[in-house]
């Protein structure tokens, strides 16, 4: 029996547990469920509860939970030897002031990046292009920082062209295209598409694949099969090589705008789910 969480994806059985932990009436239909289709915005509650009651279970959200936030994506890349901005990691204000009383004693110098723990899209990235703007960010993050919201990266900044690379992960289907910056846009931006950005899917298809590859190859690692990665490619080759995708982050809420919106995004996800076999199986099991 295939059990659906999904609002638009349709299982033998359909719930919602929209807003709330799985309940007994729920856990009862997943024990009895041989494949379970979840929400991408998915409490880790539901997915947890998912997994004990089957194997076969999507999205595969083990690295999401596993490796939670900003710090504990680059706590992934470094396992997984993925390239990625040189990162120090804070849990939070209280153990940066510990490790670097003074800020000339960091081993990275501006320009940088300070990246909050929580939010995506771009939300929570400050640019840091020097050293007052570095200790003003860091004030802001101990007045906002609370025992929920704590935890930030610093890293290093990456000159690259004003454009991401966004490989979406849908199933075994990829979805690729740049989200290219509004000419003048700020130099330190790694979004921009609200602010006059456009998408481009057939520039420097040599970069794209080489990309897709460096995607798939963290996917099987991990098992992740629901995601957007954000890469860009460095200007600097005294960083490094500059047709070496590196990871910026990855996404497990992203935006549709790239994939034609909310049908689009639908769309592929009955098309990344078409060899899923609970799928193709669904109505063979009582």
């Amino acid at each position: 029996m295939l059990l659906s969480f999904h609002p638009i994806l349709e299982g033998d059985v359909n719930r919602i547990c929209a807003g709330r932990d799985p309940g007994p009436e729920d856990l009862a239909v997943m024990e009895q469920a041989t494949a379970i289709l979840l929400p991408q915005g998915c409490r880790e509650s539901l997915y947890r509860a998912a997994r004990r009651a089957s194997a076969q279970v999507f999205p595969n959200y083990e690295a999401r939970f596993a490796y939670p936030g900003k710090t504990g994506q680059v706590r992934l890349f470094r396992e997984l030897g993925l390239p990625h901005p040189e990162s120090l990691v804070f849990a939070n204000i209280e153990d940066f002031n510990a490790r670097y009383p003074a800020l000339e004693a960091m081993p990275l110098a501006p320009p940088l990046m300070v990246k909050r723990d929580w939010g995506g899209e771009g939300q929570g990235v400050y640019p840091a292009p020097d050293t007052a703007s570095l200790n003003h960010i860091l004030q802001d993050l101990e007045h906002t920082e609370s025992a929920l919201q704590s935890g930030f990266v610093i890293q290093r900044f990456i000159p690259s062209a004003p454009r991401v690379l966004r490989v979406v992960v849908i199933g075994a289907v990829r979805r690729t295209y740049w989200r290219v910056m509004a000419p003048g846009a700020d130099p330190y931006a790694r979004v921009g598409l609200s602010q006059g950005g456009h998408i481009d899917d057939r520039a420097d298809p040599d970069l794209m694949r080489a990309a897709e590859e460096m995607v798939s190859r963290a996917c099987r690692e991990t098992g992740i099969d629901l995601a957007a990665f954000d890469l860009i490619f460095s200007r600097d080759p005294a960083i490094v090589a500059e047709d070496t995708p590196i990871f910026l982050e990855i996404n497990y809420f992203f935006g549709r705008r790239g994939l034609g919106g909310s049908e689009g995004l639908y769309n592929l996800l009955a098309e990344g789910l078409r060899d899923w076999p609970p799928i193709n199986r669904k109505s063979d099991h009582p």
